[in-house]
């Protein structure tokens, strides 16, 4: 993959045509220096959607921020179900045995950016050679190998597959955030992997202690 993470507001590429399919580390670092990119204390944070963003690509998200740095920013949607294709049905594009899985995982739409490239979100006690360390308890996996482990009935205690990606350009997240865009929380297991969507932006804003209906009526007043 070899275009930069577009700005957030872009709208996602077409896929009707495209099947989904997981990019090599090499592939996802030609998108956006994941391998090499600095340390920042917004990686690893979850980035929770205030309720002015209407946005319709990022109204009430929920997102995980892989990488954060002077190059931009990168983020996984934690809270956009998938109805298709699941993940048998993603198995079988890829032609992965055995089918039917021995395991199943919870799949979502990552974001409006390469939204046919497969990117699994998991815990650290399975890696890879190609495994970027989100923080000290997530990882981020692009090739293969997970989905092979994992329909296996094997790999790591939790994971979630997201096709497609948030983008940010260089000072475009910090702009949103002087917009007042995002809050931000701690990222956790429970809230990463745990629940349905329905209620993830919800719960999120309560582990901020943050009522969204106090937000939505102080919207807009000095």
């Amino acid at each position: 993959m070899s275009t930069r993470p577009r700005p957030a507001t872009s709208r996602a590429r077409k896929s009707s045509q495209q099947k989904p399919n997981a990019g090599t580390a090499g592939e996802t670092a030609g998108a956006f220096d994941l391998a090499n990119r600095q340390a920042d204390p917004l990686t690893g944070q979850i980035l929770v959607a205030m309720p002015t963003l209407t946005d319709p690509n990022f109204a009430q998200t929920v997102i995980l921020i892989c990488a954060h740095g002077a190059e931009g920013a990168m983020g996984i949607i934690l809270n956009r179900s998938l109805e298709r294709p699941n993940f048998e049905g993603l198995l079988q594009q890829l032609d992965i045995t055995p089918r039917p899985p021995e395991r199943d995982i919870r799949l979502c739409a990552g974001g409006p950016v390469e939204n046919v490239r497969g990117f699994v979100v998991h815990t650290l006690d399975w890696i890879a050679e190609s495994t970027l360390r989100v923080d000290e308890g997530l990882g981020l996996t692009t090739s293969l190998d997970i989905l092979k482990v994992v329909a296996q009935g094997q790999g790591p205690r939790a994971c979630l597959l997201a096709l497609g990606y948030a983008g940010w350009g260089p000072g475009q997240l910090e702009t949103e955030f002087g917009q007042n865009s995002w809050l931000t929380v701690q990222a956790d297991e429970a809230l990463v992997f745990e629940g349905d969507n329905e209620t993830r932006w919800r719960r999120a804003m309560q582990k901020l202690h943050v009522d969204p209906a106090l937000l939505s009526l102080t919207a807009g007043h000095a």
